[in-house]
């Protein structure tokens, strides 16, 4: 029998939980699967919020943004706490535009499950792809709800076969569709075999109803299906099965969260969210079937002592530990860490040690998070998810933790941005205006960058697509103040080198006093595709002293900044391999010079090539007008992967460069008479052709 909710009043809000009975969560989609409107009725239903927040009116309150309001979308991950049948679960709401990947990549980093929302009328789309693959490297366990039941063209069953076959998972149905598209009622639980209604009226409760007897022969097909799956991992159930034995729902339900909690397999629930169907059974299986933080692997980390690798348990009594993963210039209150307490407990006003930077520093207060609203807390302990004032030094992805036990977590690592277009500020006596906001701003986004371009003297902003860049200009105007003006966008093109060579990097200059004198020798070598920087210091015999190698590498670094084209120079092994000092002239300034000429002289001679960005494309679309879309692509330098009928609907996965998708969405619109969407993401860097080489390299004057 389905459970109404536990709701907890707001002073317990601050004191301990069982961390049995914690759940870390995150949603996470597709854009426009309807991730914030599942979030909003599940406050709701938890008592969280007195009233249902709605996207389409703006009202909704995991979308805080004026801008998230105005667009509909969610830009920002939000974090809230809930409470249901004796469990506290912290959520994060993620965005699901491709733009914003790097919230949901933070957001899994820190979660110990996930909940996967499809629409069940368009299925896996290529967003829900990126974000199972994000979730896979963590090894978040998922359950999957199919959401839009509701909806003409909802298939159930086409979408879980979508899970299986382009997610590469074991996809277990326990819920099935009571009713179709307007016609649905609520849902079909095969766990319990039993069927629920939901009225119209989402403060009631789900009422229990027959199995209809046309469905009947479907669940029994569905609930044997269940209990083979479940046979295969579970020796208990097994034997029952064979038996033909009537199998307990407490062991059902245990073996799905066995297997759950294993990434085994992912329980599939459905219904509707906006029309209030399915959200309590929902609930009910983040508490049945996603794990705790003490079902979870302990943390691993490194010992900073000893650089030997420890785990860090999910207790209270533990050393104290943290990873701060997001980072926000608060208007009212300052910079604010979002954290996550892997480890020990901590109160407000306690000191800690960050060893990412190696600095001391006193935590401010502490809150729990419900949006942009905040509610402050004493102490917070191992399993749990706050937010913090005081870490002035403090970036995402840092460590800190209790002196006893220095220790330092994996950082989390970010896609590189794409996209780039200058911008200047709308009056020169703004220009420190703008590096400050700029800075506040790259601290929050690591994938927001900034650069320099010395020989244009322009400031450069790079990020992970047109809406990104836009969002982030139309903050600077409305949170700080800031006009500026900006260029069109760029494609972000990269450059890299082709053969291995050794380069020589002399600086000598004599003057009435001191001189300065710096000599190296490097093997610059091209790394593998997406590999990098690296450096390595072989110098042997003292041919340069240990003190002036950090300067080389802090020029080779510096002039990887701008290679031949003046694009950025990335997957590079560079190696110092020998050189020369003075006794009295040699200084860190001359050996960084050194190294910076040492790469400058390299490069030209080892065949640079230029990368530029292509991006995956999802194209959904009428058949008929299939022919006139892939020749489109064709003329955009795109290959298509395959093409996927449905129906009167086609699906065509392309690769394009990035400099021929601006302006897609229009000439999409013209050529489907506005009835085909897309979806974008960055796929990978690859070599640009011979000819728009050349154009690029004459643009900067390069031979």
């Amino acid at each position: 029998m389905l459970r109404t909710a536990f709701i907890v009043e707001a002073k317990a809000m601050s004191q301990a939980f069982p961390i049995e009975k914690v759940r870390n969560i995150g949603i996470i989609a597709h854009i426009d699967a309807g991730k914030t409107t599942t979030t909003e009725r599940v406050l709701y239903l938890t008592g969280r919020t007195y009233k249902i927040g709605k996207v389409d009116e703006g009202t909704a309150v995991m979308d805080w943004m004026q801008q998230e309001r105005e667009r509909g979308i969610t830009i920002v991950s939000a974090a809230t706490t809930c409470y249901w049948r004796e469990h506290r679960i912290n959520i994060i709401d993620t965005p699901g535009h491709v733009d914003f990947t790097a919230e949901v990549e933070r957001s899994l980093r820190v979660l110990d499950g996930g909940i996967v929302i499809l629409d069940a009328v368009a299925g896996v789309e290529a967003q829900s792809e990126t974000v199972w693959r994000q979730a896979d490297k963590y090894r978040v366990p998922r359950i999957c709800f199919v959401n839009k039941m509701d909806r003409p063209g909802a298939d159930f069953c086409h979408t879980v076969n979508m899970i299986e076959e382009r997610l590469q998972t074991k996809a277990l149905p326990i819920q099935l569709p009571l009713g179709k598209e307007k016609a649905l009622q609520g849902i079909i639980d095969l766990v319990q075999n039993k069927a629920y209604a939901f009225p119209d009226d989402p403060s009631l409760n789900p009422v229990e109803v027959a199995i209809p007897e046309n469905e009947k022969a479907t669940v029994v097909k569905y609930r044997q299906a269940l209990s083979e799956q479940l046979a295969e991992n579970d020796d208990d159930i097994m034997l029952a099965y064979l038996e033909e034995k009537e199998i307990a729902i407490s062991r059902l339900k245990a073996a799905i969260r066995r297997l759950t909690i294993a990434n085994q397999i992912v329980p599939v629930l459905c219904g509707s969210a906006l029309r209030n169907k399915g959200i309590q059974p929902l609930l009910d299986a983040v508490g049945d079937y996603l794990p705790s933080p003490v079902d979870v692997p302990s943390t691993p980390a490194t010992d900073v002592r000893t650089g030997e690798q420890i785990l860090c348990q999910a207790s209270d009594r533990a050393p104290f530990s943290a990873l701060a993963f997001k980072v926000v210039s608060d208007p009212f209150v300052g910079r604010l860490v979002y954290f996550r307490v892997y480890s020990g407990k901590i109160a407000g006003g306690a000191q800690v040690f960050n060893p990412t930077t190696g600095e001391k520093e006193r935590l401010g207060r502490l809150f729990a998070m419900h949006a942009n609203h905040r509610e402050e807390v004493k102490e917070v302990s191992a399993g749990d998810i706050a937010a913090t004032l005081g870490l002035k030094k403090t970036s995402t992805g840092d460590t800190f933790c209790d002196f006893v036990q220095p220790v330092l977590f994996e950082p989390i690592c970010f896609p590189e941005p794409v996209l780039s277009m200058a911008i200047e500020p709308s009056s020169k006596a703004d220009q420190g205006k703008l590096d400050d906001v700029l800075g506040k701003l790259a601290q929050e986004d690591p994938t927001f960058k900034i650069r320099n371009n010395a020989e244009t003297g322009q400031t450069l902003i790079s990020g992970m697509g047109e809406l990104h860049l836009e969002v982030l200009i139309e903050r600077m105007s409305r949170e700080f103040g800031l006009k500026a003006k900006v260029g069109k966008p760029q494609v972000a093109y990269k450059e890299t080198i082709t053969i291995p060579v050794e380069s020589e990097g002399r600086f000598i200059r004599q003057s009435g006093g001191r001189g300065q004198y710096g000599h190296v020798w490097l093997r610059l070598e091209p790394g593998e595709r997406g590999s990098g920087f690296e450096f390595r210091d072989q110098i042997r015999s003292g041919a340069i002293p240990k003190e002036f190698v950090q300067p080389v590498e802090e020029g080779v670094k510096e002039a990887l900044q701008s290679g031949l084209a003046s694009y950025p120079v990335v997957d590079v092994k560079v190696t110092l391999y020998d050189g020369s000092f003075h006794e009295v002239d040699s200084s860190d300034l001359a050996f960084k010079i050194a190294g910076s000429m040492a790469v400058r002289n390299g490069i030209g001679k080892a065949k640079p090539v230029i990368l530029e960005p292509i991006m995956k494309v999802e194209i959904m679309a009428p058949v008929e007008f299939l022919g006139d879309i892939i020749g489109d692509l064709n003329s955009r330098r795109g290959n298509i992967d395959n093409i996927e009928a449905h129906g009167e609907t086609c699906v065509v996965r392309a690769c394009i460069p990035l400099a021929e998708a601006f302006g897609y969405a229009s000439a999409l619109r013209s050529l489907s008479q506005g009835r085909a969407n897309y979806t974008m993401e960055f796929c990978r860097y690859q070599d640009v052709q011979a000819n728009l080489a050349e154009q690029l390299l004459g643009k900067v004057g390069v031979e």
